[in-house]
């Protein structure tokens, strides 16, 4: 997909209160750039992800986001070689 490094980009530089992820308030904002993405396999992407909790905030990891939104725009399920 070509668009791929511009998600890489675009996560992987968006100002974050914490350097090693996203809150959920946090990954909602950066979602409002992508309007016409497939939630459902977004969710299902992030689906037992690892996190963290920091300051009682979950945070999620940039990897973890950047490939749950480039499986929602691709339109398709997260594929076995891109779990962690």
């Amino acid at each position: 997909m070509k668009n791929k490094g511009n998600i890489q980009e675009k996560v992987y530089n968006y100002k974050t209160k914490h350097q090693e992820g996203f809150t959920q308030s946090e990954l909602e904002n950066l979602l409002l750039n992508y309007p016409n993405i497939n939630m459902d396999k977004f969710d299902d992407a992030m689906r037992g992800c690892t996190c963290m909790l920091k300051d009682n905030e979950i945070i999620m990891y940039h990897c973890d986001i950047a490939r749950a939104i480039t499986c929602g725009i691709e339109n398709r399920n997260l594929r076995s070689y891109e779990f962690d």
